[in-house]
């Protein structure tokens, strides 16, 4: 949405730091929503060009890093990571065929942008994808989104930009916030987070539940053989999570943090409308398991040392059925020796080095080591191993700051990274251990500071992503055949832009961009009889625009929205086409306050056509939510809403329809 840029006022990082800050708004909320208190953003789960924190008012003092704040999650209703996302320029949902929510940034798919928390990657190790339904946002400070020009403190992989749930951290020696909401088809959900700030050591703790029976189908839809209408088949979940925090502040400059994470899930997964291709899965469980350790260490006046540990363990089960009775499962398929049954389990231990000096003048030079240890285990029914296979990721990289005049700051980075087989091993699929991988990432950023509240850039980022476990080694159920030996996907990423405040209460931010892949991974079909393989043929251009806009038009009315539009061309394949990315897309918001304690808020989304496969195109669709807060006490706000007003029947994938209208009603609560 659009930013806010104001002078910063803080300059706590020396004499390079750069004079804005950029404040993410999505419009300045009215006073019903200022009255709930933004959540102080953990600073050392930050990663941004350059370092000093994020104000507690929703703020990035990066360049290029969009901060999502805790308060627009809450306006807007966005309880998932992937809901939040939506309400960024440069960004669209899809769904796939697992019932995943996935996102594309400016046509980079989540293997492209990976997903961090506190600067800790996330994703899951086998095919580097995640569900971003499965991340709810109860406990989160902001999130941060990197398109193209990233820091280069987040490591490989990181080919599109990258996004980071940055955390909470309490800022008083006691606060506590909570939530409870039910909606359609016995949807419930409950959060509560609670801290404490004592000075030299600080506890925050945060649970969350949600449930849903499932959702309910828009009543102009047409039943087919596997879906009768209603509420949708197959369509529960349930997720829960637990987030603690124990950190130490013995002085100003230093701090650590033992950080522990735990998600426990469970849902169905729909079948396709249509019966040719349907598939009836479980997934009984979709946990999620971390362990993080982080630090940051001044070493006298002008260097500071950073260091970050992490173990996360990730297990899931989905169990294959017959028929829509879900009572038989498999006789045959994946990983399950006749049991219809596929266990995965995943472990990753790793961790990074980071130390920034300001010794020389207009410099904030930073080096990093990232180190990452990944192992994919599938399992059968009766424990034993079928598929394991363990990598280990090494990067080193250099970013340097340069305050080159007092309203110019060029920014340059490179980093290395090299991608080390350490085991492959696969019942019935004997593989030889391939070569090491390697790739290189630079960039470059000039920023010029026209005004206090206007900037003006150009970047461009060679970024790179190394071939998951999945990309080298999945035989898809005996339809594709392996190759290890597939190479590193790069891209040449280029962006002008404009971040400014052109009138009182209006703000504006506009990007061109443009990126060039180059070996990117795709599926060639025949290569061996009637069977598939994964190669690197695609060579892909994606040309753009984002626009941002929001206002105050009257004390008592605010408007905003966002504008996408995307070009991407399939240059190795013309025929082929480039799927789940709409060429357009737009969303508006307007918010009124008749009077203090009542807050209405409209919110608008279109999307235009979009390819679901090379034969199927999904119909463009708009659809509009209508939501009121009303505080009836200080500190207590009662809301409800519907969405999805006009009860449109649309799909972000073949087969896969959204859900229709759904009312909902919350109440929080903050002490």
């Amino acid at each position: 949405m659009a930013h806010w840029i104001s002078r910063d006022a803080t300059q706590a990082r020396g004499p390079i730091a750069p004079t804005l800050a950029v404040l993410l708004t999505v419009g300045s909320p009215p006073t019903v929503a200022q009255e709930q208190a933004p959540a102080t953003p953990f600073t050392l789960g930050e990663i941004t060009v350059v370092g000093h924190p994020i104000p507690t008012e929703d703020a990035s003092r990066t360049p290029l890093s969009t901060v999502i704040g805790r308060q627009e999650m809450q306006r807007f209703n966005r309880d998932t990571v992937g809901d939040a996302l939506n309400l960024l320029a440069g960004v669209t949902l899809a769904t796939n065929s697992r019932n995943e929510k996935t996102i594309a940034v400016r046509g980079f798919d989540s293997r492209q942008v990976p997903l961090f928390i506190d600067g800790i990657p996330v994703y899951v190790p086998y095919d580097g994808y995640v569900d971003f339904d499965r991340f709810t946002t109860a406990d989160l400070a902001a999130i941060q989104v990197a398109k193209g020009f990233s820091s280069i403190a987040y490591g490989p992989n990181v080919l599109g930009g990258a996004i980071n749930l940055v955390s909470r951290k309490p800022a008083e020696p006691f606060e506590a916030d909570a939530s409870a909401g039910f909606g359609e088809e016995q949807g419930f959900q409950t959060s509560a987070n609670v801290g404490t700030d004592q000075e030299t050591w600080y506890l925050q703790a945060g649970a969350s539940l949600a449930e849903s029976d499932g959702f309910p189908l828009s009543s102009d839809f047409d039943p087919t053989l596997t879906e009768d209408g209603g509420r949708r088949n197959n369509s529960h979940a349930k997720d829960s999570k637990l987030s603690l925090k124990l950190g130490l502040t013995p002085n100003e400059s230093d701090e650590y943090a033992i950080s522990y994470y735990r998600q426990d899930g469970e849902k169905g997964q729909p079948p396709s409308t249509d019966p040719a291709v349907a598939r009836y899965w479980k997934w009984p469980s979709w946990d999620k398991e971390s362990l993080y350790f982080l630090s940051n260490t001044a070493l006298g006046g002008n260097k500071t040392l950073k260091v970050r540990l992490y173990h996360d363990h990730f297990d899931n089960e989905v169990n294959s059925y017959t028929n829509d009775s879900y009572t038989t499962l498999r006789t045959s398929g994946r990983g399950s020796v006749g049991t219809g049954r596929s266990i995965y389990h995943d472990r990753t231990n790793g961790g990074s080095i980071e130390l920034e000096s300001l010794r020389f003048n207009a410099h904030a030079l930073r080096l990093t080591g990232h180190y990452k240890a990944d192992e994919h285990r599938e399992l059968d029914a009766t424990g034993r191993e079928n598929t394991r296979f363990e990598d280990t990721l090494v990067s080193f990289a250099a970013e340097d700051n340069i305050r080159i005049a007092p309203q110019w700051m060029l920014s340059l980075g490179i980093a290395r990274h090299e991608l080390r087989p350490d085991t492959v091993y696969s019942i019935g699929n004997p593989y030889s251990l391939p070569d090491d991988k390697t790739a290189t990432d630079m960039q470059a950023g000039l920023f010029h500071d026209w005004s206090a509240t206007t900037r003006f850039y150009a970047t461009i980022a060679r970024k790179s992503r190394l071939p998951t476990l999945k990309d080298r080694y999945s035989q898809r159920l005996g339809t594709y055949v392996e190759n290890p030996d597939l190479d590193t996907e790069e891209a040449l990423n280029y962006e002008i832009g404009y971040q400014g405040n052109p009138w009182t209460g209006g703000r504006i931010e506009a990007a061109v961009f443009y990126s060039d892949i180059d070996d990117k991974i795709q599926s060639v079909a025949n290569v061996s009889g009637i069977r598939s393989q994964m190669q690197n043929v695609g060579e892909v251009r994606a040309t753009g625009v984002e626009l941002s806009l929001t206002s105050r038009v009257t004390s008592w009315l605010e408007l905003g929205g966002t504008y996408t539009g995307i070009e991407l061309d399939n240059r190795s394949d013309p025929n082929t086409r480039l799927t789940d990315v709409p060429r357009h897309k737009l969303t508006a918001h307007a918010g009124l306050q008749p009077f203090t304690q009542l807050d209405i808020i409209a919110f608008a989304e279109h999307n235009s056509d979009r390819w679901a496969s090379n034969t199927v195109e999904l119909s463009g669709f708009t659809t509009l939510s209508l939501k009121t807060a009303w505080q009836l006490i200080p500190g207590t706000t009662f809301e409800a809403g519907v969405t999805n007003l006009t009860d449109k029947d649309y799909s972000l994938a073949d087969g896969f329809p959204s859900p229709g209208r759904m009312w909902f009603a919350n109440t929080r609560f903050q002490f």
